[in-house]
């Protein structure tokens, strides 16, 4: 048998498959979203740079015009040359700070070293500068005591040499300073070709993304349909078959889930219900059949009620007359051949009017319909009765009852019709063996019932004998030899009890079973069955 799959690791497969669809979904999206953030926190932040850096560009470029105006013979610049020395320098310390903030994040196009390095190469020109810059003691205190002409040429001389001295300085400053935005440039040249790559890649991994999930959906979709609604389809078709009546149907699925275990109890109801409904047919044709024999048994009952009294009053005086007519000739003519003729007729008129009188007896036994009296009754020990009356007739001496062991049943009967049942059957069965063969009777009890089997292994039945069995009249034995009301007889006294009688045969020569279902006797708070069943009876005696 195939291995289980529940149903419920069925959707958590569809769930596993429905969250690696989200994950990867989700993935393809935030790896885009947060690829597209770092960028634009990239560019902003070394925007900011730009903004500093042309301001430090801006104050090299006026250091430098103050420089060419003070080296040109504007000397009086000097001081302005200073203060717009310390606005660089202030300059220069923003940027730093900008680069010190931007180190700080992992960021694309994320390298400030050359930037800082460039920096520290500022900050050196510029403390080289500020040093030139700065006249010497003695300087100043000559610069206080001249009062000649000649002094004046001399300071004039020195303030020319100090700002020869410092434009190298200045030419490298600027230099340095206009390589700032280049190397954001560069990096923003580099940074065309990484987000390129990283946008090819995305566009590549998004497609992925997309084609993933529109597979893993499909699956999803197909599993679905297999495992939920096919089943569900099918089961609907399947019970509304079963519900329009087509009980050869049977559902066949594969899913070896809960879904094939409900088609298989499904399929076991159908089978169940088939059954049933060949049952009841075939109880249906039974009590039809039944109902017929009960119309045609109460039939002959009336038949025989208004007409058995009549008809017997004719064969008896038939009879007599017969019998009158056989003494006279006795006394007539004893030895006269036509008389002995005679007398033969007179004695087979007088043998078949006492059979008519015998049909007519049961005939109105049979018609017989009023309340007789019942009692608790051993139907063993009656069946033993029977059986120990029937060892001493003579063509039943070499034949075997086998009555099994088992306990007695009470059942409430008239004694006397159940005896009458018992022998009925026996002298059928006996009639039907063999002298090798042999009877079988028991007694059980099936709940609130108890089961009379007699069983022979004689001449069975066929079908046909088995439909008309219990009709009066009916026989298969020769001419004369029945009436065919025997088991018609059996039938009433065994439903005038409450009861019923099955007959059963595998076929001619296979033998007969007749069961005999009576209801059980109530003693005091329940049923009972007592006494022990007799055993084998054995009828193997010589003839008389």
């Amino acid at each position: 048998m195939p291995r289980r799959r529940p149903i419920r690791d069925k959707l958590l497969l569809g769930g596993l498959l429905v969250a690696i669809m989200v994950a990867t979904l989700s993935a393809s999206s935030f790896l885009g979203i947060y690829s597209y953030r770092r960028l634009v926190r990239a560019l902003s932040c070394r925007a900011v740079e730009l903004p500093r850096a042309s301001e430090l560009g801006e104050c090299v470029s006026a250091l430098r015009l103050t420089h060419a105006r003070a080296f040109a013979g504007d000397l009086s610049l000097a001081n302005a040359f200073n203060q717009q020395l310390v606005q660089a320098a202030w300059a220069l310390d923003r940027y730093c700070l900008e680069l010190a903030a931007g180190e700080r994040e992992t960021m694309p196009f994320g390298d400030r070293s050359r930037e800082l390095e460039t920096a520290r190469e500022i900050t050196t020109c510029l403390r080289t500068i500020d040093m030139l810059s700065q006249p010497p003691a003695h300087d100043q205190h000559a610069s206080i005591d001249a009062t000649t002409r000649a002094a004046r040429v001399q300071q004039i001389d020195w303030q020319r040499g100090k700002l020869l001295a410092i434009e190298p300085r200045l030419q490298q400053l600027a230099e340095l300073s206009a390589e700032l935005p280049s190397f954001l440039q560069e990096r923003l040249h580099d940074l065309s070709r990484e987000v390129r790559t990283g946008y090819r890649t995305l566009i590549i991994t998004t497609w992925a993304s997309a084609t993933a999930a529109v597979v893993l959906l499909a699956a999803l979709g197909i599993l679905t349909y297999r495992w939920v609604f096919r089943p569900l389809r099918l089961l609907g078709y399947g019970s509304r078959r079963v519900a329009a009546g087509d009980f050869s149907f049977r559902l066949e699925l594969d899913t070896q889930d809960e879904m094939a275990e409900l088609a298989h109890a499904l399929n076991d109801m159908t089978e169940r219900f088939q059954e049933i409904r060949d049952d009841l047919d075939h109880q249906v044709q039974l009590r039809t059949r039944e109902v017929i024999r009960s119309e045609q048994l109460a039939s002959v009952g009336f038949l025989a009620a208004g007409v058995a009294h009549e008809i017997n009053n004719p064969l008896a005086s038939i009879a007599m007359c017969a019998e009158s007519l056989e003494s006279r000739l006795e006394k007539i003519s004893p030895k006269d051949a036509d008389a002995q003729v005679t007398k033969r007729y007179l004695e087979l008129i007088q043998s078949e009017a006492f059979r008519c009188k015998g049909i007519t007896e049961k005939l109105l036994d049979f018609a017989r319909l009023g309340e007789v009296r019942r009692q608790p009754t051993a139907i063993m020990a009656v069946v033993s009765d029977v059986a120990e009356m029937l060892r001493h007739v003579g063509r039943f001496t070499s034949k075997a009852v086998q009555i099994e062991d088992g306990p007695d049943q009470l059942v409430m009967v008239n004694p006397q019709e159940i005896k009458q049942v018992v022998l009925n059957l026996l002298v059928n069965a006996l009639d039907c063996i063999e002298e090798s063969g042999a009877v079988r009777v028991g007694v059980k009890r099936n709940g609130r019932e108890a089961v009379l089997t007699v069983s022979d292994s004689g001449c069975g039945m066929t079908a046909e004998v088995l439909e008309h069995l219990f009709e009066p009249f009916f026989t298969r034995r020769k001419a004369g030899q029945g009436t065919g009301l025997g088991l018609s007889i059996v039938h009433r006294i065994v439903a005038d009890h409450g009861g019923r009688i099955e007959a059963s045969s595998a076929g001619p020569d296979q033998g007969s079973t007749f069961r005999v279902v009576l209801p059980i006797a109530e003693i005091g708070s329940g049923s009972a069955a007592t006494q022990p069943a007799t055993t084998e009876v054995n009828h193997h005696h010589q003839a008389a």
